[in-house]
């Protein structure tokens, strides 16, 4: 019987207020002496809640749109890629063995296939809002706190996993983009590698695709798991992007790596801590590779880390996040 049906039954004559007192005088788990089969108006757990405001890190973007992204930055950037390639192809490179610009063209333009196919999966569901990406300001504590905590994280399971298992193959990147042929494909492959691969990479899988599947509602224990889940499949995505890049083994460092960069951007709030330390990751293994100097290498790691900041610092918010949300 519904509140509306009881507001309609009106006792005996005289029987109003007795009936008004005795109900609020009985408990709320208990109303048989009110003469109600449900509970009555008064009762707190009775009275409508309002509504929870949503999590404002935690876009609305339908989970859906995860896997949709997924395929079409896929398919979109083997498109551009071969367009690329075939372009070249007209200026007497071979598609089976590019030369530099055509690696690294093609490169570029495949990491951009992703982010426009999470600008447009974003556009559907409303308004894109950097924000709702991560480009938002942080407190310097809370930025260096997560870059500092999730790198020794990376870096001491890096060091155990690389122990155990005997591993000493590198990355085979650098190479497959013409680093070794001459100063400019160099530097133009540091530029890949430290800005605009970070950039690119972090805005999708750690801006979008983080973001979405944080809407899972998965629980354990009756505990909500949602982000640990989404922080655990973007890491085993993220390292599954680098096939072919990458040696097989080090595909669980990498897939690691990307659950910590998760990790970075929930309790952070910010996308910048998580750019910064993959900035950081990657300048410090082309340096290794290139044996440079500490100071050459550190010389990568502070440029790639300010250019990061001045393509990417206009998308940010003035109010910086003191909290996890």
């Amino acid at each position: 019987m519904s509140a509306t049906a009881f507001s309609r039954t009106s006792p005996a004559p005289g029987a109003r207020g007795s009936s008004r007192s005795s109900c609020h005088g009985t408990e709320p788990q208990d109303h048989r002496a009110c003469g109600r089969s449900r509970r009555c108006r008064s009762s707190p757990v009775a009275r409508k809640l309002p509504p929870v405001a949503p999590n404002r890190d935690e876009p609305q973007w339908r989970v859906w749109t995860a896997p949709a992204a997924l395929v079409s930055g896929f398919i979109l950037g083997q498109f551009a890629y071969l367009v690329v390639a075939v372009i070249g192809q007209g200026r007497h490179q071979s598609l089976n063995h590019p030369g530099p610009a055509v690696s690294i063209a093609g490169n570029v333009v495949y990491d951009l296939s992703f982010v426009a196919a999470a600008l447009y999966f974003a556009r559907l569901q409303g308004r894109v809002r950097a924000a709702d990406f991560g480009y938002r300001r942080t407190a310097l504590g809370l930025g260096a706190g997560g870059f500092v905590a999730g790198g020794a994280a990376y870096y001491v399971f890096s060091a155990l996993y690389t122990l155990l298992l005997h591993l000493h193959s590198a990355t085979k990147l650098p190479d497959q983009l013409g680093a070794n042929r001459s100063t400019a494909a160099l530097v133009a492959v540091a530029a890949f590698v430290c800005v605009i691969a970070p950039i690119c990479e972090e805005l999708f899988f750690r801006g979008f695709l983080f973001g979405t599947l944080r809407r899972l509602r998965i629980t354990i224990a009756r505990r909500s798991a949602g982000t640990w889940t989404a922080a655990i499949l973007t890491g085993i995505l993220f390292g599954a992007a680098h096939i072919g890049s990458e040696p097989v083994p080090q595909l669980v460092q990498l897939a690691f790596l990307g659950f910590v960069l998760c990790l970075i951007r929930w309790r952070t709030g910010s996308l910048y801590p998580c750019m910064a330390l993959h900035s950081f990751n990657n300048s410090l293994a082309l340096g290794v590779i290139q044996h440079w100097s500490p100071g050459a290498t550190l010389a990568l790691t502070t440029g790639s880390m300010l250019a990061i900041g001045v393509l990417t610092g206009p998308l940010s918010g003035f109010r910086a996040r003191s909290c996890p949300t």
